[in-house]
């Protein structure tokens, strides 16, 4: 139409973003149902592993006791090869969000004439397209589809919530931030963050499954009536041991990644003020998150910190993450508050 004036990059940006959006709640809602079906699928397993058992017994004095299957029904599931259809629709669809999240970032960067997180708004856009990233990239290896609306849900919550509040114009650079290293710093700083959120996920999970083979043993050991499954989706999820050793792997790369951050961040503080370490506020709560993860890995590998305590390190671990990354940047002073907002 005349008159008309064409969209900016930025707005483009926008635009894509919240397209971005739309699409990665379609990918949480058809991992949601994936859960939900997966759930169907171990129940199924276990009232089929029960009938079995009584079929044995032949209807002799073991009938008239009811037990209950092995704690993890995914034996009965895995010997029927279940297609999880929706976790792919899932997987599908956050892919295709990614696209227009790449494509987000890439023209909001396009339009400032840099690289795109100098601010809040910029680093959620960055970071929360490193994380799924991050999560498509290890679906390669694993298959942790059953972490899929955990990531889509985070990604939907962190960027709309950034978008929603912490969206700012494009403005030049302050003098401390026209450096390479923060292309470097901030970078590795989100790839560690993407690493922390999968062994957050899986400690969680972790806590919920060794709760569930826990309930499972002692009912088995018991003479009550068999016994309803909690949280059904788990019995088609790795065993607690398994999802605690993922969790420790993926810590362990965030770990050195995060030790890279801190490395970069003291050369990158010397360019810009002249000093390595100056105790701000962002420089401690990035020592101190370095500390628990640091801390995390020790005890589990030497001290035999095993189950429990494990997982719950590694959730205080990326408690502290997100602490940093909002309570830190939004509201504690410091010469590392670029977060665009008056």
């Amino acid at each position: 139409m005349p008159g008309t004036e064409p969209l900016s990059l930025d707005a483009v940006s926008v635009l894509l973003v919240w397209t971005a959006i739309g699409v990665y709640v379609l990918a949480f809602a058809a991992y949601a149902v994936d859960l939900a079906r997966r759930s169907d699928i171990a129940l199924k397993a276990q009232d089929a592993a029960y009938e079995r058992e009584l079929v044995a017994a032949g209807g002799g004095a073991a009938a008239s006791r009811p037990r209950t299957p092995s704690p993890n029904a995914r034996d009965g599931a895995a010997a029927d090869k279940p297609r999880f259809v929706w976790g792919r629709i899932g997987t599908s669809l956050t892919v295709l969000a990614f696209l227009f999240h790449v494509g987000a970032d890439v023209t909001r960067g396009i339009a400032a004439g840099r690289v795109p997180w100098s601010n809040m708004y910029e680093f959620s856009l960055t970071g929360t397209m490193l994380i799924v990233a991050v999560y498509l990239a290890v679906l390669v290896r694993y298959d942790l589809k059953f972490l899929g609306s955990f990531i889509t849900g985070l990604t939907v919550v962190l960027l709309g919530g950034a978008t929603l509040t912490f969206y700012v114009e494009i403005s030049p650079l302050p003098d401390a931030l026209k450096s390479i290293w923060l292309v470097v710093h901030v970078f590795v700083a989100a790839l560690a963050t993407g690493l922390f959120a999968l062994a957050f996920a899986l400690s969680v999970l972790q806590l919920l499954q060794a709760r569930r083979e826990r309930r499972a043993v002692e009912v088995a050991a018991s003479d009550s009536p068999r016994a309803k499954i909690s949280l059904p989706f788990l019995g088609t999820i790795p065993g607690a041991d398994a999802l605690e050793s993922l969790a420790y792997r993926f810590a362990i790369v965030g770990f050195i990644f995060w030790t890279f951050t801190l490395i970069a961040g003291s050369i990158w503080a010397n360019d810009a003020w002249g000093r390595y370490w100056g105790f701000d506020t962002k420089e401690v709560w990035t020592f101190v998150i370095w500390v628990l993860y640091a801390g995390y890995i020790h005890a589990r590998a030497t001290r035999g910190w095993r189950g429990t305590r494990s997982a719950w390190l590694s959730i205080i671990g990326f408690s502290a993450v997100m602490f940093n990354f909002t309570i830190v940047n939004m509201f504690f002073k410091g010469l590392h508050v670029y977060s665009g907002l008056s």
